[in-house]
């Protein structure tokens, strides 16, 4: 059986950001059902409906390895108890111009960490509004909150707590089984 191709999204363009080790670790977890690439956004330009006309060429890229992927996996830290500038541009630049949004029924996981007690809880949870009901995304259910602790990896980026890493796997293991029912109803039929 092939794998699925999956879209990490990285709401962080920090050089040593915890989001984009934390999206490495769950591409390792899921890689019997996934190859995953990350999808770059800090290239992007600031969304602006005058660009539309003649799509920036990083938009194009973007837009293209939306297209290209079965699913996508947010990981986003929490800015100001939202989801940063850097992801909410990407999504923007995702959806339009009108009539063109590269988002829609897409499966889509969200998670992300930070130091603080409940993760990145409530930039979560905006962000499955804005992916949902937002521009017609298929959010899996269920909530993974990471309190990024510094010995959460290890030097080679693998989940160190036996519970994280068991939950974490189960998480990936979710999105796949989600995907797989997804694709398989939009998967063209034999002729008979």
């Amino acid at each position: 059986m092939s794998k699925f191709k999956l879209g990490l999204i990285v709401g962080s363009n920090r050089r040593e950001s915890i989001n984009r080790k934390l999206a490495n670790a769950l591409a390792r977890l899921g890689s019997n059902a996934f190859d995953a690439t990350v999808t770059q956004i800090d290239d992007l330009p600031l969304y602006n409906q005058d660009l539309e006309a003649a799509l920036p060429g990083s938009v194009v890229r973007f837009k293209a390895d939306i297209a290209n992927a079965d699913a996508l996996l947010f990981v986003t830290p929490e800015h100001s108890r939202s989801i940063p500038a850097l992801l909410k541009n990407a999504i923007d630049w995702g959806a339009r111009p009108w009539g063109k949004n590269s988002w829609t029924g897409k499966p889509a996981a969200i998670t992300g960490t930070s130091p603080g007690a409940i993760g990145t809880a409530v930039a979560q949870q905006h962000l499955r509004a804005v992916l949902g009901s937002g521009i017609g995304m298929h959010v899996m259910g269920g909530e993974a909150y990471i309190t990024f602790k510094p010995d959460l990896m290890d030097s080679d980026g693998t989940i160190t707590d036996e519970s994280t890493r068991t939950f974490l796997k189960s998480f990936v293991d979710q999105l796949a089984a989600l995907t797989g029912k997804l694709t398989a109803k939009i998967a063209p039929r034999a002729a008979a």
